[in-house]
């Protein structure tokens, strides 16, 4: 998710710029603009989308409150401007633009904004990242519920005029007012009901983009402009055609030939092509990290947690595994996540690395498990996505586990990315190689994944000295908070809560023809501003 915004700067320093300004043709405006995404989407619904994936869909697609501009720096979107908020920092109240349009010319209302949070933080919506509206007044009631979800803090005072009303003031609130609290059509959520966003035909767009042709399951559909959006007149490409490509190589393939413009590749390409000059890397704000399922008996023992952790060879991994550029975790907080606010230094440079490589602490915490567990053997599956990556990150895992405990046999189990994702709320694995991506800069992001009450805590690990110091560190602000949650990384790293792997980072083939594209540590390309040069 996101951080306050002291630290856009930091993700701003690793943002790629491929062009500066330049004008459409008439008719290059008419070329569609071929990309690929990494696998399916789960949802094209906001307020269910779990997924990198589905987020990709509804960013390109749906404008919030306010949006990134082609620097992704925050600025007003369906709101006319950034608001302060009064109150101390727990009252926001936004003026909508009356120029704010459906794909199907309706106007966006503030009703549409009260329609969508209402129906995320129902219980009834099973909406996985409800807790994102923690905040909100009434949201634990209305979750646990006590009260009805039409008494959340959100309220329409007019068609353009929209309250929100929180508990407390949130650091991070503008970026969560950017990326997550999307309006929902009203009249399409009464139609539609639970079926909304499982297809294009039952979706609502109010971006720069409507979607179009995706079923629900295909691996081809279009995103065309929404001639209807506030700011159509500066989005000069009017189609985009969007193919799943989940392996690289054949993205690649089809990059050199011209049939696509902007894709994904791996460390293995990188490795090959250094010096294309359409090749483009970026660190992500994402932590790609190992869960042990605290459910079952077999895994829910830290002195596996650390045996695992100890090792990996993290350098070695992004080196020579990954060979992409991507980082080796140090803790639970990825590089350029957060600053001291007083210094202005990265907490991921300040914490250090707690994370290192030590094959004889490895083997002997192996030594303690087998003697916890009674047995001389063991069996233990790992669960991956199907990506290139996590396959290859999967492989030398189960290589290095097998080599140095005695006794262990390692199975891999590979899933396409939504199913990986339904089996990660289910618990079903043993150890599961997971990717966090943050939609702000801020370290709680990351730690919350292993607080008790989580609704992404995919172990179900529970420590109440962790919890404790994640609560307290919360209920400060300023440099008291950033101390609190330093503390609060270093004691998960201590017990190994999770087990944090690597920074990715992502390397992307964009065509000489094409401009106007830029991505930084939170956000992908947006496709409203791209242009043909």
């Amino acid at each position: 998710m996101h951080r306050s915004l002291f630290t856009i700067p930091v993700a701003l320093l690793l943002t790629v710029t491929l062009a500066g300004c330049g004008q459409a043709s008439g008719q290059s405006k008419n070329k569609t603009l071929n990309v690929t995404l990494a696998d399916e989407p789960a949802t094209a619904d906001p307020n269910k989308m779990t997924d990198t994936n589905s987020g990709s869909v509804v960013f390109q697609t749906m404008e919030a409150l306010y949006t990134y501009n082609k620097s992704n720096k925050i600025v007003p979107g369906v709101a006319t401007k950034i608001v302060k908020p009064t109150n101390h920092g727990k009252t926001y109240t936004f003026n909508l633009r009356k120029d704010a349009k459906w794909a199907n010319g309706q106007d966006v209302t503030a009703q549409d904004f009260v329609t969508s949070l209402r129906r995320m933080v129902n219980p009834k919506t099973k909406a996985q990242y409800a807790d994102l509206l923690s905040a909100f007044k009434n949201y634990d009631a209305i979750q646990h519920s006590k009260m009805s979800p039409s008494k959340l803090g959100v309220k329409a005072l007019s068609k353009t005029k929209l309250r929100i009303q929180l508990t407390k003031a949130v650091p991070y609130f503008n970026d969560l007012a950017a990326s997550k609290y999307y309006p929902l059509n009203t009249d399409a959520v009464k139609k539609y009901g639970s079926k909304y966003g499982t297809s294009a035909a039952k979706t609502m767009s109010n971006g720069p983009y409507k979607l179009v042709g995706w079923t629900g399951s295909n691996s081809t559909w279009h995103y065309v402009k929404n001639k209807h959006y506030w700011n159509a007149k500066n989005v000069q490409i009017n189609r985009v055609k969007v193919s799943v490509t989940k392996d690289e190589t054949t993205a690649a393939n089809l990059f050199k030939s011209g049939k696509i413009q902007e894709t994904t590749v791996s460390g293995q390409y990188v490795r090959s092509n250094g010096n294309d000059k359409q090749l483009q890397t970026h660190l992500l704000g994402r932590m790609s990290l190992l869960v042990f399922n605290s459910k079952r008996k077999a895994t829910k023992s830290e002195n596996l947690r650390q045996a695992v952790s100890y090792v990996i060879d993290r350098q070695k991994l992004v080196k020579s595994v990954l060979g992409d550029g991507s980082k080796a975790a140090t803790s639970a907080v990825p590089k350029g996540d957060q600053a001291n606010p007083k210094t202005g230094e990265d907490m991921a440079s300040e914490v250090g690395n707690l994370l290192p490589h030590n094959v004889t602490k490895a083997k002997a915490y192996w030594q303690k498990y087998l003697k916890e567990t009674g047995k001389s053997k063991a069996t233990l599956n790992i669960l991956t996505d199907d990506s290139d990556a996590d396959k290859h990150v999967g492989t030398y895992i189960q290589a290095v586990m097998e080599k140095n405990f005695k006794g262990l046999t390692v199975n891999i189990t590979a899933l396409p990315h939504a199913q990986h994702v339904a089996r990660d709320f289910d618990q079903k694995y043993d150890i599961n190689l997971i990717g966090w991506s943050t939609n702000w800069l801020d370290a709680d992001d990351y730690l919350e994944l292993a607080a008790k009450d989580n609704s992404v805590n995919f172990t179900h690990w529970n420590d109440s000295t962790y919890n404790q110091m994640l609560t307290s560190a919360n209920a400060k602000t300023g440099l008291a908070r950033y101390k609190g949650l330093m503390a609060a990384d270093k004691y998960l790293m201590s017990v190994k809560g999770y087990v944090p792997v690597y920074q990715p980072s992502e390397a992307k083939l964009v065509s000489k023809d094409v401009g106007g594209l830029t991505y930084s540590l939170l956000n992908e390309a947006q496709y409203q501003y791209a242009y043909w040069k």
